[in-house]
């Protein structure tokens, strides 16, 4: 059969798009057929869904990749935030006054001695008999606070990066909460004052603060109870991942003729002193050691004050807390009496 002109150009242009259309098909008929090639009907069917899947997919646009989370922030120190080492606190408050922050430890325990000092003495005023007598067994609480007085000027010499201002208070009582019989007396009643210059090393660990403080210590008792001195100080302060130590020494300022109460308190209640604290990063509990020391090779006196301290489960406010002291100074009117205390109770806030 002879073809026409017009038959040839249509099956002329059939072949050109054939030709044009082929590697598609085969693109497409290879994919096919390799689902198709599957003697098991579920992985021929799987095949079929998965190339399905992967078609309706190319077309569309791909996920914007989720932005990475930022790093949880470092714990701060315990030093760090004590002395707000890095001005975190300062940050936060911007204008407004700054609170009171924790100064050292407070707590409320009852407490025991080996002996009671009935009869306090000191070269101003002699030997005085209580008019009362003593329970070995007390109430003794501490509340210690600090506050900013002046906001950290920043500064780079020998070493130190800022300094700030801090006003600080303790107060420590010794109740006869039990001493019925005598009307359960205040035996002691300690108030300490202090002005307190940190200077910040910068320093992430090792040496991270010198303090300069001007301390009074007083009982408030009139005549020969009256025990009072002041104090210049000079003190450093070191820390490790779980470790703190704070190095304190300092002068007596000299009382004015006749007005010395104790003029041998550092024979007793010495010349300098070490704060020692461990606290695992878990919180579970904290250990506090304070060592004091006249520093004398003849006669040696000195003291120890060992505090351990855990979170108490029902209230997490609060810890439970053991003190054991032992040596001369456990108060103001005992400072040249030697003394064993235990002590259990509670603890608040950190230290």
């Amino acid at each position: 059969m002879t073809l026409t002109c017009p038959t040839l150009r249509i099956c002329m242009s059939i072949l050109v798009l054939g030709t044009m259309l082929l590697p598609v098909a085969y693109a497409a008929s290879d994919e096919q057929l390799e689902c198709a090639g599957k003697a098991d009907n579920i992985e021929r069917l799987e095949c079929y869904d998965a190339l399905s899947a992967a078609r309706s997919q190319a077309g569309k646009p791909a996920l914007e990749a989720k932005p990475p989370e930022p790093p949880a922030p470092a714990m701060r120190s315990y030093l760090t935030r004590s002395w707000d080492l890095d001005n975190k606190d300062e940050e936060l408050l911007g204008e407004h006054q700054s609170p009171l922050k924790p100064h050292r430890v407070s707590y409320l325990i009852v407490r025991t001695t080996s002996e009671t000092n009935m009869q306090p003495y000191s070269p101003a005023h002699g030997s005085v008999t209580l008019p009362v007598e003593l329970d070995r067994t007390e109430i003794k609480f501490q509340f210690s606070q600090k506050a900013r007085v002046l906001n950290s000027v920043k500064l780079n010499a020998l070493g130190i990066t800022s300094f700030r201002l801090w006003g600080a208070y303790t107060q420590q009582s010794s109740w006869q909460a039990f001493n019925d019989g005598n009307s359960s007396p205040f035996r002691e009643t300690i108030y300490e004052p202090e002005l307190i210059l940190t200077m910040s090393t910068g320093n992430q660990s090792g040496l991270k603060l010198v303090n300069l403080g001007y301390v009074h210590q007083s009982n408030g008792r009139n005549k020969e109870l009256s025990r009072s001195w002041n104090r210049l100080y000079l003190q450093g302060g070191w820390e490790s991942d779980t470790w703190s130590a704070l190095l304190r020494g300092w002068y007596r300022i000299p009382e004015a003729g006749g007005q010395d109460d104790i003029p041998d308190i550092q024979d007793y209640n010495g010349r300098a002193d070490v704060t020692l604290r461990w606290a695992p990063q878990d919180g579970s509990q904290i250990v506090g050691l304070t060592l004091r020391n006249n520093l004398s090779l003849g006669p040696n006196r000195g003291f120890m004050q060992l505090d351990w301290a855990t979170p108490v489960k029902l209230n997490q406010s609060a810890k439970l807390h053991v003190q054991i002291t032992t040596g001369y100074g456990e108060t103001l009117i005992d400072y040249n009496f030697r003394q064993t205390t235990f002590g259990l109770g509670v603890s608040f806030r950190d230290w």
